[in-house]
């Protein structure tokens, strides 16, 4: 659907659209476009909230797609008013956020700040682990819950609990003194970390086989892994939700607000006319979080205090285990090569459970706490979408280089653990994997890794001109060498439909790895805002980083201790040079994720030597590695 435009007093334009502003600077981007489709100053737009009662639906804001979709619609709209002489040009521009300055001094501006009149606070016990069961209540605990200062109400539901009170610390309290009065068997997770996907159930399906294989002079193979990986959003999900007359109201930072009305109609029996779903802006998100779980806590909460707004917030604990998390995957990837050193045919095989279990695409809800309660909703399954639209597990798993032969094949492995959306999906993993083979590749045939990726992109300038563009910035050809210091490139285009993006990362191995500095040239089109899109592609490579050295989700986590984020100290310098194009404009978001890893694993073994195939890169797997070498 498309975005409404229309004119209103002083000269202003009102443009309503159904993608939600998740901090990247979407809306600014959007202003940017209609301001100069209808020949108005961009302080001119007004981009009004996002609500499911008074916005188009367009879908979920994600996949790096909102200014390559959404911004093309937006024209189109625009287009249709009478437009004036262009007499600005924003589009193209480097404008600042206007949200910025407020955030930076502190003052309200996430959904955690909201305190409409009547507020109360709620918090949810969920079971601790998905296969948990309950198995006794202590009446008389629980009776002294309802005592607590403060406390509204105390409610249990099948396996879900929860409290409602005055203020957040009384809630905090009673969520405490709630917890211990419920005594639950809970089994030992079962094995499903990225070392046991290849022996788990799985259907197997053929994503591409082009071409026929020459006979192969010398084949060469290699397995790489990827842990499980949680959104780690450094404020956890919040969300408020208000019923009255048999309507419900609920305000979230979720992705897909339509998606997420379509789901809390299903969880509570009535028609999605009677939810009205608002978006508010939340500290951090890239991906399928807890958004839309604690979405239906506060609703659930709220549907025992009629008329009263409630307000429920997770704690760091609840983030880390009961949002999805980013599947582990296994990827191998077998490569013949002829007499000269090329790549005649590519072999990319891949084990992963879905990366989607989003609301709004089941006939049941895809929301925790529905799948909790007495009456309880069967969870849906984690699906990969076709890749016609982007794909999952698969994502980047078709190589985009010239091979004589491709055979791409994907194993979907059925895990008890909660597997959904999280930053570019299985791209990370497989240009991870892919890229770090083409280094290998290089290695073993004594072939420059630059002259062996250029040899094979021929066919395809724009990924030329990054690879061109982030060696140069590099300073590629006159890098210093030293003691533990080495320089890594990898390059992909996301999706193979999206933007073009080459990294190439300079570190430094001593008693752990660090990242010292990463190069950055992307191709997203025509840029719409080139500050947003360096802030897209600087932010992605910084959490890309995180997750290659650090990060790796357990399933029982409580805190920061448990998993580990990279911190300020180690954030490394990131110089980002967006080409210029006027070509369509393409998203950013995501582009520099699988690059960032690959670039990082072949800088290690340019500094050291020593091929890690796995996930994290922490110094343990570094040193076992080398012993085992």
């Amino acid at each position: 659907m498309k975005p409404e435009v229309e004119f209103a007093a002083g000269g202003r334009v009102r443009v309503r659209t159904g993608k939600v502003e998740l901090g990247q600077g979407l809306h600014l981007a959007l202003a940017q476009i209609a301001a100069d489709a209808l020949g108005v100053a961009v302080d001119a737009v007004d981009m009004l909230p996002v609500d499911t009662d008074d916005s188009p639906d367009q879908g979920v804001t994600s996949g790096s797609l909102s200014v390559q979709d959404a911004g093309r619609a937006l024209r189109d709209a625009c287009a249709a008013l009478q437009s004036g002489a262009a007499r600005h040009r924003a589009v193209g521009r480097s404008l600042p956020r206007p949200d910025l300055a407020a955030k930076f001094a502190g003052q309200p501006a996430f959904i955690h700040d909201l305190e409409p009149a009547g507020l109360l606070h709620g918090r949810v016990l969920h079971p601790p682990r998905p296969q948990a069961e309950l198995l006794a209540v202590d009446a008389r605990a629980l009776a002294a819950v309802a005592a607590l200062p403060g406390v509204r109400q105390v409610l249990r539901d099948g396996r879900l609990s929860g409290v409602v009170a005055g203020t957040s610390a009384q809630a905090d309290a009673a969520l405490a003194a709630l917890a211990s009065s419920l005594r639950w068997s809970v089994p030992e997770p079962p094995a499903e970390g990225a070392q046991d996907l290849q022996r788990l159930p799985a259907a197997t399906r053929v994503v591409l086989e082009r071409g026929v294989a020459p006979a192969a002079a010398r084949t060469l193979r290699a397995r790489y892994t990827k842990p499980w990986l949680a959104h780690a959003s450094i404020a956890p999900s919040c969300a408020l939700a208000c019923w009255r007359g048999g309507s419900l109201v609920v305000t979230t930072h979720s992705q897909g607000i339509f998606n997420l009305r379509r789901d809390l109609a299903l969880a509570f029996g009535i028609e999605p006319a009677a939810v009205r779903v608002e978006h508010a802006q939340g500290a951090g998100c890239y991906g399928h979080n807890g958004a839309d779980d604690v979405a239906y806590d506060a609703a659930w909460l709220a549907r025992a205090v009629p008329g009263r707004p409630v307000r429920a917030l997770w704690s760091r604990a609840d983030e880390l285990t009961q949002s999805p998390a980013g599947p582990a995957m296994v990827m191998e990837i077998q490569a013949d090569l002829d007499d000269g050193g090329a790549i005649a045919a590519w072999r990319h095989e891949l084990w992963s459970p879905g990366h989607s279990r989003r609301p709004g695409r089941s006939a049941t809800p895809a929301l925790l706490g529905a799948w909790q309660v007495a009456a309880a909703a069967p969870a849906p399954p984690s699906i990969d979408m076709p890749l016609s639209v982007g794909g999952g597990a698969e994502r980047n798993a078709v190589p985009g280089y010239d091979f004589a032969a491709v055979q791409v094949r994907c194993h979907s492995v059925a895990t008890q653990r909660r597997s959904s959306a999280l930053r570019s999906l299985g791209a990370f993993a497989n240009v991870f994997a892919a890229e770090s083979f083409i280094d290998e590749i290089a290695h073993a045939t004594a072939a420059d890794p630059l002259a062996l990726r250029r040899r094979h992109l021929r066919h395809d300038a724009r990924a030329l001109a990054v690879l061109d563009a982030a060696v140069q910035r590099a300073g590629w050809a006159t890098r210093l060498r030293g003691e533990g210091i080495g320089h890594g490139l990898a390059c992909a285009r996301y999706k193979g439909s999206g933007a073009w993006c080459a990294v190439v990362a300079e570190v430094h191995a001593g008693e752990r790895l660090r990242v010292r500095r990463l190069s950055i040239a992307v191709d997203v089109g025509l840029a719409v805002n080139p500050d947003g899109v360096v802030n897209q592609i600087e932010g992605g490579a910084i959490q890309a980083t995180s997750w290659t050295l650090l990060e790796s989700a357990a399933p029982a986590m409580s805190g920061w201790a448990d998993y580990l984020i990279l911190r300020f100290s180690d954030v490394p310098a990131v110089d980002v040079l967006v080409l210029p194009s006027q070509e369509p404009s393409l998203g950013a978001g995501e582009a520099s994720m699988g690059p960032t890893a690959a670039a990082i694993a072949n800088a290690l073994f340019d500094a050291l030597g020593v091929r890690v195939r796995d996930l994290p890169l922490t110094p343990e797997r570094i040193i076992a590695t080398m012993e085992n070498a």
